[in-house]
């Protein structure tokens, strides 16, 4: 007797290619600090982040965020949403020859360090960088 779930038709779990709209962004954009709040994602937290770069709880944040993009998907991954300037919705598993569970993993492990952010819309998920873990990434690297 064949069950119930192997008689329904096989459902595509890729994520559907989506993006938010984007706007044009100023040519001096990269100078005058604009990033991916024009494009359609929330607005970064823009204040100085005051936090000491070296000491046991550096030491501990900068083993978090470097195991967080220690595999060469997640450097992709992340390069990918610093390059759009937007959120993107399903343009990741379109990116990478990897099947849409693992990238949906390597989103999970650098949304649970803060690296990026993900946002519900309906049915789907748009990430954007966090970019103030970013900056705060670099400096920590930046110090060793």
């Amino acid at each position: 007797m064949v069950s119930e779930t192997l008689r329904r038709p096989a459902r595509d779990r890729r994520l559907t290619i989506m993006s938010a709209p984007r706007r044009p962004r100023p040519a001096d954009a990269s100078a005058s600090g604009t990033g991916p709040e024009e494009a359609g994602c929330p607005a970064p937290d823009r204040t100085p982040d005051l936090r000491p770069v070296e000491g046991p709880a550096a030491d501990e944040e900068l083993a978090a965020l470097a195991k967080a993009i220690a595999h060469p998907a997640r450097v992709r991954i992340l390069r990918l949403l610093v390059r759009r300037g937007a959120c993107v919705c399903g343009e990741i598993v379109d990116e990478l020859p990897l099947a849409q569970s693992t990238v949906s993993q390597h989103l999970k492990v650098m949304k649970e360090v803060g690296l990026i952010r993900g946002e519900v819309d309906g049915p789907r998920v748009c990430y954007c960088v966090e970019m103030r873990t970013l900056r705060r990434l670099k400096a920590l690297v930046a110090s060793l």
